[in-house]
């Protein structure tokens, strides 16, 4: 399965979103962790693998120059302990 198979399985989670094959994996990681449950989290590791979900996390969980990121508080710090943890 890909991540793209895998977001269309769950279009709840980007409820706003017309055209899911579109979306990025940056995208698609960011959603799963900030809507999704931890079945869904696991299923997403399995198939990005957990260094490359950990680096995607890490790259968007920093803020931007205009001090913008788009995970939640405890989502971004419960990730973080489990990715500096288990990747």
């Amino acid at each position: 399965m890909t991540i793209h198979q895998f977001i269309k399985k769950r279009p709840h989670l980007v409820w706003y979103v017309k055209d899911l094959g579109k979306l990025s994996e940056e995208s698609i990681v960011e959603h799963v962790l900030n809507y999704g449950d931890w079945d869904d989290a696991q299923k997403m590791i399995k198939i990005l693998g957990i260094k490359k979900t950990a680096r995607i996390f890490r790259k968007k969980s920093k803020p931007s120059k205009m001090n913008r990121q788009n995970y939640g508080e405890k989502t971004k710090y419960f990730f973080t302990l489990y990715f500096n943890k288990h990747a």
